[in-house]
């Protein structure tokens, strides 16, 4: 059996890829750029497409049984015709836990449409849907926190409960090996409920040494992340009013493992800070 990992150099993608091959299963890791699948074992067979690019799909697609799909909307549904023409089974999409919420929600009808399209293929299917993502602050925190050592942000005080790419990446390749997931959606969350000023602190505490948090205003962050590139809808979507995420299922329901902690999870990133 072969599984295709799309997306397999990204934040989730890279953990799929490790725990099939742990598990003795022939990897096949599909990437826009080969160059970056250099970092990838060399077990791994590494085949260059593009989900934006439904012509290069059907050679990734050759011989293979079970897929892990990453979000594109635009092409979902013919990603699915084209794996179901070559004989896949069985897809698991990375999805969102906002896909629970759409309606008019940027993050949520993003992640919906993938979901639907899969669904209407007439292959086994399984969502994963994590909340927020811890490799988030990668992109938001880490700049600042190496330059400055400090953390800008909003809402300092509204709690969530991020959830490590790896438990991410373990329920995906859960339900890509094992029966009996088919036709669910795995909503989880991380395993504690923290609130940002928190989780400088456990940064701090993790990585020996002084971090500090700066709470903005909505209009200050708004115009910091317009400037830094961010599409608007995406700003208006993070700046809606915050709500207070408890910890509810994780991925521990689903692979049997205890969820990783965000504290595990500024180890693992050290080098990034």
């Amino acid at each position: 059996m072969t599984v295709l990992v799309t997306g397999a150099t990204g934040n989730v993608g890279r953990h799929v890829v490790a725990g099939l091959l742990e598990a003795g299963e022939r990897v096949r890791a599909m990437t826009r750029s080969p160059a970056r699948a250099s970092s990838l074992p060399e077990e791994v067979e590494t085949v260059r497409g593009d989900l934006a690019d439904p012509a290069s799909l059907d050679a990734a697609l050759a011989g293979v049984d079970r897929a892990y799909l990453f979000p594109l909307p635009g092409t979902a549904e013919e990603f699915t015709t084209r794996a179901a023409k070559a004989g896949v089974r069985r897809i698991v999409v990375l999805s969102s836990v906002a896909a629970e919420y759409a309606n008019g929600d940027y993050s949520g009808d993003h992640h919906t449409a993938v979901e639907r399209a899969v669904e209407a293929s007439g292959l086994e299917w399984t969502h994963v849907r994590p909340g927020e993502f811890m490799t988030n602050l990668l992109d938001w925190w880490a700049p600042s926190i190496r330059a400055e050592g400090v953390v800008r942000s909003p809402f300092g005080a509204t709690r969530s409960a991020p959830v490590h790419e790896a438990d991410t990446a373990d329920v995906a390749v859960t339900a890509l090996l094992e029966d009996g997931h088919a036709g669910k959606a795995y909503s989880f969350a991380g395993p504690e409920s923290l609130s940002k000023a928190e989780q400088v602190r456990i940064m701090s505490e993790v990585l020996g040494r002084e971090i500090c948090f700066e709470e903005l205003t909505v209009d200050a962050a708004r115009a910091l992340w317009l400037g830094q590139g961010m599409p608007a809808e995406a700003v208006d979507w993070l700046l809606q009013d915050p709500v207070d995420v408890p910890v509810g299922p994780t991925a521990e329901r689903v692979t049997g493992r205890p969820a990783r902690t965000f504290a595990q999870w500024v180890a693992d990133h050290r080098a990034h800070f």
